[in-house]
């Protein structure tokens, strides 16, 4: 029988899992009050938006370092609370230059929490003995979809949307302190550590050029592809289906709902996947279902046959990153403070880089070329996953 602080300690990762998701896309819904505020045009906010992802991306490498020293939970909770406190300061800036600095701090706390929580999934995971990273991703998700529609409905319901965000931010802030003492502690994190990854109880907190090992970049960079295709769909997928498919302004966002909440639905399910078949099914099973899903999306003369492309492509991506993450925790002689961080780096680097790459495709070539393009991708995943298992 599990350990009763295990179970306690899968529960509160859930929460910290949801809590991401929860505060990531609660930003998105704010988007369009702060280019009002600010009085910026496309290219202005564009620029802006990108003091997210750099702070994202800077705090990623360094997560690891911190998690070495004083453990996964305290990150999480010190991350979490800066996420929580500077979410509301989002809607109450009013300069452009100050705003990109809140930006940046909002995405350090952002990336500080996502590699601490799949850092500490994979410690529940090893003591529990059995997948549970697909589940936790499936709560990031589906914290997303709460957030990204929380604050509207909150609005909608009648309140400034400054208390709107408050709202939110006392209550990602509650869970952060109810939950925190379930997480493993520093010590039990460094005995799992120890156990599963046949190191030194020293070796641990220690990084040096660890990193460079083949076994990391290889799944940093399936990450990378993996995590592109995401990002390639929130950003394109409305523009395929109104410039290529012509589907209604208004209608355009259902390819990328359809993709989503297949995703959100099999992650849920991908425990319980990854425990019936193995993870090299899993993996190169749904790389070839997402590139036949994408190839379904670009040929299809019929909407209805279009959008099931696009469910295909979420169930067969959905549990890839997962895998990948669990397998960054079991990498013999490496403790996992220092793979997951570089997994987690490469892999928001592709969701980053994937949009700003399909445009330089779509612009000297085409849309649907750039789409096939990431088709492509996913074949490649599965021939490097097989010739490395």
């Amino acid at each position: 029988m599990l350990n009763e602080s295990i179970l306690k300690a899968k529960v509160a990762t859930q929460v910290m899992f949801l809590v991401c998701g929860l505060a990531l896309s609660s930003w998105a819904p704010m988007v369009p009050f702060a280019k009002d505020r600010l009085g910026l045009n496309d290219g202005e906010l564009g620029l802006l938006l990108l003091c997210l992802g750099g702070g994202a991306l800077l705090t990623m490498p360094l997560t690891g370092f911190f998690i070495g020293k004083v453990g996964s939970r305290r990150v999480i909770l010190i991350s979490g609370l800066i996420a929580a406190v500077v979410l509301p300061v989002l809607l109450m800036v009013t300069n452009s230059y100050l705003m990109a600095c809140v930006l940046f701090i909002f995405g350090c706390s952002i990336g500080g929490i996502d590699v601490a929580m799949n850092a500490h999934g994979v410690q529940v995971q090893n003591a529990m003995g059995k997948p549970i990273m697909s589940s936790l991703h499936g709560l990031f998700s589906v914290g997303g979809l709460f957030g990204s529609i929380g604050l509207g409905f909150l609005i909608k319901m009648g309140l400034v949307p400054i208390y709107a965000a408050i709202t939110i931010a006392i209550l990602l802030i509650l869970l952060l302190i109810v939950q925190y003492r379930k997480l493993l502690s520093y010590q039990k994190e460094k005995e799992i550590i120890v156990q599963f990854s046949h190191i030194d109880e020293t070796q641990v907190s220690k990084k040096g050029f660890q990193w460079l090992r083949w076994s990391v970049l290889i799944l940093g960079l399936m990450c990378f592809i993996a995590f592109l295709s995401e990002g390639a769909m929130l950003d394109w997928s409305a523009i395929f289906l109104r410039d290529h498919k012509g589907v209604s302004p208004e209608f355009t966002g259902i390819g990328y709902a359809a993709f989503s909440v297949a995703m959100a639905v099999m992650r849920l399910q991908g425990d319980q996947l990854v425990s019936k078949l193995n993870s090299k099914v899993v993996v190169i099973g749904g790389s070839l279902l997402a590139s036949l899903g994408i190839l379904i999306v670009v040929c299809s003369p019929w909407l209805s046959l279009t959008l099931i492309g696009f469910v295909l492509l979420g169930l067969g991506a959905a549990n890839i990153v997962p895998v990948f993450f669990s397998e960054g925790g079991r990498i013999e002689g490496l403790s996992p403070t220092v793979a997951i961080p570089v997994i987690s780096t490469m892999g928001y680097a592709g969701q980053l880089a994937g949009p700003a790459l399909l445009g330089a495709i779509a612009q000297h070539f085409s849309l649907i070329i750039a789409f096939e393009t990431i088709a492509l991708l996913f074949l490649v995943v599965a021939l490097i996953y097989k010739i490395r298992k």
